[in-house]
């Protein structure tokens, strides 16, 4: 099934128990409150954390230093496991072996069809542990097991078999010249690729970055989220099961100032590419710049706008808008985190959004049902919970929510507020985290001069049944998505990225091979040709 027809489905269905759950993981579940007891004692999954060291040249190692760090389950704030962590002397190492891979080893000499191959192998190997690597990112991450079985996990396998397809695919051209001359163009495997990844997505950004890079002939160093390191660890282990060649690709799990400042300022890394914050994104750009140029894609944050236009059945878009703000906990970069209204229908939206909100289940992600489970970490916990009190400081009307659920965990309320004005810091900041912000506006010219009135530009949506109203905000509005009538559509083949402080480059489709190709010109005198 399609990426877009499962997410569709999981927006759409009722929440309900599931045969997901037969492992082991069943419970009831209850909607959400400040009451601790509501917070249940959480399910501890059975599965065995095996993969903790760094992953180089084809073997799990220690980190040179000896050092760990503990991974934490979100739930709980205890440790699921320790680490291995990856600095300095770790990135050489792993550099070191990319760069024998792809100047002496087989990858890149490889025929594309046999690359190609291995990826539909690894896929195959996705898809059967599709298990193992769902509770791995559940219990590392805090999202809904049935998000990461239903959703996540088969969009992973999609993108690395959607990739394979391209592997022998890649072609140059031949040009004409303006004089007796063969030309013709090479696209070439840019090198070894540095990859830094999100602990929002871990297996899809994982996706998102290995697929294009192995299928374009590249070797990878590529550094996991200090808070979700050991999904990209298994599915790592995974592809070397499928035959991939010891240092095509390596992982390093490390802290950005670290391992991930290594990468992006190594010599002998040709290209970095870079899932996070606007603000770390700068520092990888100037990284890259000072180091030897290296090219650079960047994916940053966002602050989406979400309009809702006069002629919207309420209840539809108020369902829409839900999913395309709380999904993933809030957390995530292209979030529909500013909801702007028309004044026409506000109050009935107002009032229905409180509603849906006071109705999301929130609870132990591993028990079926649950549509929103706790927070990354205690930062982010914290960092939210300072927001939501900004915006009741800056007058803006709390309907619902804005409270932590229990003692344990990092749980927050689904929190809604109107009379969100623009200036505000939670109209303005990317929060990231679940708070929905209800702006009101009264025509099509006012509100995309407000929705283009940011430093983002990384996604939209719109909420019309008027194809004329449709045409005019998908042009006007300076974003890289825009998802008309629906939010959140991830197929294999759609870009994604940003205008504006969100980044450059595109991740996804036929467009995220050019971050991992070199062109070359080839030219050639031709010698009494027979044409021209």
């Amino acid at each position: 099934m399609a990426s877009s027809m499962r997410i569709s489905r999981f927006i759409s269905r009722s929440v309900s128990s599931s045969s997901l759950f037969s492992r082991g993981l069943s419970a009831r579940v209850s909607k959400y409150s400040t009451d601790a007891s509501s917070i249940e004692e959480p399910i501890k999954p059975t599965f065995q954390v095996d993969h903790t060291q760094l992953l180089i040249d084809g073997k799990f190692v220690d980190s040179a230093s000896g050092k760990t760090f503990p991974t934490l389950d979100p739930r709980t704030g205890q440790v699921i496991a320790h680490v291995s962590e990856g600095q300095h002397e770790d990135v050489d190492r792993a550099v070191a072996a990319a760069r024998k891979a792809f100047d002496h080893g087989p990858w890149p000499k490889m025929t594309a069809y046999e690359r190609q191959r291995i990826l539909l192998r690894a896929a195959d190997l996705l898809e059967k542990h599709n298990h193992e690597l769902a509770t791995l990112e559940t219990w590392d991450n805090g999202k809904p097991y049935e998000q990461s079985a239903e959703i996540e996990v088969p969009m992973l396998t999609r993108l690395i078999r959607y990739y394979a397809g391209w592997a022998d695919k890649i072609h140059g051209l031949t040009v004409p010249a303006d004089g007796p001359h063969q030309v013709h163009t090479l696209h070439e495997p840019i090198g070894v690729a540095g990859q830094i990844i999100p602990w929002n997505f871990p297996l899809l950004m994982f996706g998102w970055k290995v697929g294009p890079a192995l299928a374009c002939g590249n070797t990878i160093v590529l550094k996991t989220s200090e808070q979700t390191p050991l999904s990209a660890l298994y599915a790592a282990k995974l592809f070397h099961e499928a035959g991939l060649p010891p240092g095509v690709l390596n992982i390093v799990s490390g802290f950005g100032p670290t391992a991930g400042a290594a990468i992006a300022s190594h010599m002998d890394v040709d290209k970095i590419a870079f899932t996070g914050s606007t603000v770390t994104g700068k520092i990888i750009l100037e990284l890259a710049a000072k180091s030897n140029l290296k090219a650079a894609t960047l994916e940053l944050g966002g602050k989406s706008p979400f309009i809702v236009c006069e002629d919207a059945d309420v209840d539809q878009a108020v369902e829409l808008a839900h999913f395309a703000l709380f999904f993933n906990q809030g957390q995530c970069c292209c979030a529909g985190s500013r909801t702007f209204v028309h004044e026409s229908v506000y109050d009935e939206f107002v009032a229905k959004a409180k509603a849906r909100a006071l109705k999301r289940v929130v609870g132990d992600p591993f028990k079926a049902g649950v549509e929103q489970g706790p927070q990354i970490d205690s930062k982010q916990f914290e960092k939210i919970l300072k927001y939501i009190n900004s915006g009741v400081e800056n007058g803006a009307t709390l309907e619902t929510g804005g409270e932590k659920i229990g003692n344990k965990g990092f749980y927050i309320q689904p929190t809604v507020f109107s009379n969100v004005q623009d200036e505000m810091l939670i109209a303005k900041d990317e929060i990231f985290g679940p708070v929905q912000t209800i702006l009101k506006f009264k025509d099509i010219d006012e509100v995309i001069q407000r929705a283009n009135n940011t430093r983002f530009g990384l996604a939209a949506g719109v909420f019309t049944k008027n194809i004329d109203t449709a045409n005019t905000l998908t042009r006007a509005l300076r974003v890289g998505s825009v998802w008309v009538n629906c939010y959140d559509v991830f197929d294999a083949t759609i870009p994604f990225g940003g205008y504006k402080m969100s980044g450059q480059g595109r991740e996804k489709g036929e467009y995220s091979l050019k971050n991992y190709l070199q062109v070359k010109a080839v030219v050639t005198p031709l010698k009494n040709p027979a044409w021209l």
